[in-house]
């Protein structure tokens, strides 16, 4: 799918391949190693998401709009469930009778959380924030991706500045591991 555009524009297209991605392993036969291929590859894409999200996204929310504090703090409290349901996947075999059952989980949890920012959050940024705002904030997001880590770390900081420092280094790490253990992003 095509990146680019304001905030609003970059992470809803994350959250359609995201929902590709869910589509893509439920068509895949129950055990099958393609399966847990499919779900690392949807765990680097939502922690890259989360992460820029964390970065970006919710600072501005609490800078710009209304409530934005309690919001910011339930979207990424939604950030850490799903980080622990990622954590708790990632050393399953797709044969593993618990595998199916968690990435269920991580689906509901994922499809509530993007109901929530796409029915309620981002409609409020727009209203807060400028085009050029909301341009802006696309860039930094698209750049943070780019740096962000692939793996999930559900202890590290979600709130800046910590996270903006954190995260590359972790990102970095990440990389190098998928690099060696033949985890392609």
């Amino acid at each position: 799918m095509a990146h680019g555009g304001n905030v609003i524009a970059e992470l809803t297209t994350d959250h359609r391949e995201v929902d590709a991605l869910f589509t893509k392993i439920e068509e895949q036969p129950l055990g099958n190693p393609r399966r847990r291929e499919l779900t690392d590859e949807l765990t680097a894409e939502l922690i890259r998401h989360s992460v820029a999200e964390e970065q970006y996204l919710y600072p501005a929310v609490r800078a710009h709009v209304e409530g934005g504090e309690e919001l910011a703090d339930k979207e990424i409290g939604d950030h850490a469930k799903v980080e622990h349901l990622l954590k708790d996947l990632e050393g399953l075999s797709a044969e593993d009778a618990n595998f199916d059952n968690l990435v269920a989980k991580l689906k509901f949890e994922v499809a509530d959380h993007v109901r929530d920012e796409e029915g309620r959050l981002f409609p409020m940024l727009t209203a807060a924030c400028t085009p050029e705002m909301l341009e802006e904030l696309g860039d930094k997001v698209r750049r943070a991706k780019q740096t962000a880590p692939t793996r999930p770390h559900p202890s590290a900081p979600s709130a800046p500045p910590a996270n903006k420092l954190l995260a590359p280094g972790a990102g970095l790490v990440d990389r190098v591991r998928d690099l060696l253990s033949g985890r392609s992003h």
